[in-house]
């Protein structure tokens, strides 16, 4: 079997549809069997998960941290996963690659501005309606704050964020990820729509988090069929 690199961002072992599909109902159950996948994976079939380090590495110990995971979820952490820098100053990036990215960051920019400019009005024509009934700039105040400022922001906040964030590289880790997997010539294994669109534009090999621990399931299961082959075609020879 050919032997496979992956480099893993943090949501291969966070994403919730990654360890659902292993029978866990909480994270840290989840990252647990997760990373017991990774750790067939390496023993029976040869494959090498990387992460970059310390950038995503960090990211996974705060998190298994911060939902109170127990001390073995770190340690097979540092077992099964190889953490590595990556090569920052040799790694080659089309110059093409910079330039796309920077347009479609002025068009995820202009579209955020426009969503602040519709915010704006929306609080403006509302502010106008409530006005009309006659009272007082400090009566009207409370209502305001309620009815207006609060659902105005709550509603800008989602747009905002389906604008600027969603399909972009906004981290470190999330270039760290990428410049790994050029270095390694490796697969990424992600859920973050961002790191997805770069990675098939590096022309990188990239699988959803949800997708990793079954696909080494599947070799696992292959493994008996191929033995009986290896044997029955060395008894022929």
């Amino acid at each position: 079997m050919l032997r496979q690199r992956f480099v893993l961002d943090t949501t291969a072992l966070t994403d919730s549809l990654a360890w659902e599909s292993e029978g866990c109902t909480s994270i840290c159950q989840g990252m647990n069997a997760i990373l017991d996948r990774v750790a067939e994976g390496r023993l029976h079939l040869g494959i090498s998960c990387y992460i970059p380090y310390p950038s995503v590495y960090n990211e996974i110990k705060d998190f298994a941290r911060h939902n109170n995971c127990d001390s073995a979820v770190l340690s097979k952490v540092d077992t099964w996963l190889v953490k590595k820098t990556p090569d920052r100053y040799k790694v080659k990036v089309p110059s093409k690659i910079f330039y796309e990215y920077v347009d479609y960051m002025r068009s995820r920019i202009n579209k955020g501005m426009n969503i602040s400019e519709e915010a704006i009005w929306e609080s403006v024509t509302r502010c106008i309606a409530l006005s009309e009934g006659g009272s007082s700039l400090r009566e009207m105040k409370d209502e305001i704050e309620r009815e207006v400022v609060g659902s105005i922001i709550r509603k800008f906040r989602e747009k905002y964020r389906a604008a600027l964030r969603y399909g972009i590289l906004d981290s470190a880790p999330d270039i760290d990820v990428l410049l790994l997997a050029k270095e390694l010539d490796a697969a990424v294994i992600s859920q973050d729509l961002g790191i997805q669109r770069w990675a098939e534009q590096l022309g990188l090999r990239f699988m959803e988090s949800r997708s990793f621990p079954i696909m080494i399931k599947e070799y696992m299961n292959a493994l008996p069929e191929m033995y009986v082959e290896e044997k029955d075609e060395d008894r022929m020879i």
